[in-house]
């Protein structure tokens, strides 16, 4: 399952008040010098002579909800030009969309931020924490830029499988366990229409994270930075810690919040995720019994049975909306598990459930509709990832169903499955394990939450210990805990190493 870093009500209270000005205008880049000392390869010369012309940011939203935030007179907007293929630099361009928030005192640099995914939008992200970082001692040095990855956000080419119409409908790849493609016909027809409506094979299959880290370094060498400051959450932590070993050289800093395992191939990952998911349902259940009509009934142990009594029946009705769109199961199981991902929103799925047994399934939605873009998802773990074969594929769903009760449905666990990526265009682009080995690497800090429900925190001891990083543990069931979390620890501790370099002493923990 695809992991993204959610907000807290604390952030989500302290944006509302961000859209009321002017239409803002994203302006691209035009040839200038380099930066003195970018140290940037210079195989990639015309790609480093940018100079961002930033400008306001009307245009570039992709959503309302963007574009509300976007109108925030304190935001500047910019793309840069990278290889859409780096193996042919002379050729095609994409543009990935910069997002701007000047530092409030004298700029030291710039803090480049990934939210996670694939498919979270770095511009949105830093658009809707405007507030937190303005108030923030690392916003008062650092400009602090976000980034839509290629094929994310407002970055073009864009990535696009099926039309929100048709997803709306039930007509794109649904995700419960693992996609519902049982055919090879299926995946056959999944690969074309992603090629088709992605504008060619060439912005498909180039979409993996390995060009994505190159992107970066562009990015940094544009931004004017000799070394790179890097904040990434969840999937983004994939991206900074391919970087660190990639670029040693060229790193200043870079925090890992949310830290993705990475000594698990990518099934073990995926089902580490549903057995975190599932742990943190299971304290959902207790939460709800302490109510004698809780909708999971009063019996946790129970929980997992009562959810599969409110959810079976979308399985042959969908449940309307008041907007007339339908609600299936799928989208339901991901309205759940985004609900899950901050202990803040628990009540949010509790009273989504009840809403849905009684025939009305709008807030279950709203919950889903917090999820980054699916075909991004697909597109860059397509060229990421090994491609299992059926059998495996077929393995790996009942595997999750055992692991994850809450999930054992026949709908998602009893089919025989074939992988979403099993006729893609071309082999993935990045090995397995995703993590290279290198020596002398800086100093990074990895950020881990005990109750992480997306990226558990085994996984970030380990990222800690391949990149010989320090880690700090914070106690609580949140994906993602820097400024978001509502924890002066953690934003102390982040802080300090962000403007100063100072780590934490080892063993050092934080809660939410």
């Amino acid at each position: 399952m695809r992991s993204r870093l959610r907000l807290s009500n604390r952030s989500r209270r302290l944006t509302t008040g961000l859209a009321t000005a002017a239409t803002l205008l994203l302006t691209g880049c035009t040839p200038a010098a380099p930066a003195p000392g970018s140290g940037a390869d210079e195989d990639f010369g015309a790609y480093l002579v940018q100079e961002l012309d930033w400008g306001r940011c009307a245009g570039t939203a992709t959503s309302a909800a963007d574009a509300e935030l976007f109108a925030n007179p304190a935001l500047e907007c910019a793309s840069v030009q990278v290889p859409l293929d780096y193996d042919e630099p002379e050729g095609e361009r994409a543009q990935v969309a910069l997002l701007r928030l000047p530092a409030t005192g004298e700029a030291e640099g710039s803090l480049l931020v990934d939210p996670g995914g694939p498919g979270g939008s770095g511009t949105s992200l830093v658009a809707s924490t405007a507030l937190l970082w303005q108030a923030s001692p690392v916003g008062e040095r650092f400009d602090i830029v976000g980034f839509d990855p290629r094929g994310t956000g407002s970055s073009t080419p864009a990535l696009d499988c099926y039309t929100d119409e048709e997803y709306d409908a039930g007509d794109g790849p649904r995700f419960g366990a693992v996609y519902d493609i049982t055919s090879a016909e299926q995946a056959v027809e999944l690969a074309q229409r992603c090629a088709d409506g992605s504008g060619g094979v060439a912005n498909l299959v180039n979409a993996g994270s390995t060009n994505v880290v190159r992107d970066m370094d562009i990015m940094r060498a544009v931004l004017g930075d000799d070394r790179l400051t890097y904040l990434g959450y969840s999937y983004g932590s994939e991206l900074g810690a391919m970087y660190a070993t990639t670029y040693p050289e060229k790193v200043r800093a870079i925090v890992l919040d949310g830290a993705v395992a990475p000594d698990l191939t990518a099934s073990q990952f995926r089902l580490s995720q549903f057995q975190g998911l599932q742990a943190r349902f299971d304290d959902l259940a207790v939460l709800c019994a302490e109510s004698p009509d809780c909708v999971l009934g009063t019996e946790p142990a129970a929980a997992n049975d009562r959810l599969h009594e409110i959810v079976r029946p979308l399985n042959e009705t969908p449940a309307p909306t008041v907007g007339g769109r339908t609600v299936s199961v799928w989208d339901v199981y991901l309205g759940i598990s985004g609900g899950l991902y901050a202990e803040a929103r628990w009540p949010e799925v509790i009273s989504a459930l009840i809403a849905l047994e009684a025939g009305r399934a709008d807030e279950v939605l709203a919950l889903r509709a917090g999820f980054p873009d699916l075909d991004t998802s697909i597109a860059v773990r397509c060229m990421d990832w090994p491609r299992l074969a059926p059998a495996e594929h077929t393995a790996l769903a009942r595997e999750i169903g055992d692991a994850a009760p809450m999930f054992d449905l026949d709908v998602f666990t009893a089919g025989n499955y074939h992988s979403e990526c099993e006729a893609w265009p071309a082999p993935p682009t990045r090995e397995e394990p995703w993590l290279a080995d290198a020596e002398a690497l800086p100093t990074t800090l990895v950020v881990s939450t005990t109750g992480d429900p997306a990226t558990p925190h085994t996984g970030g001891i380990a990222m800690a210990q391949a990149l010989g990083a320090s880690l700090l543990t914070v106690d609580g069931k949140q994906h993602g805990a820097y400024l978001l979390g509502g924890s002066e620890c953690v934003d102390d501790v982040v802080d300090a190493y962000l403007l100063d370099l100072e780590t934490p002493p080892a063993g050092t923990r934080c809660s939410l």
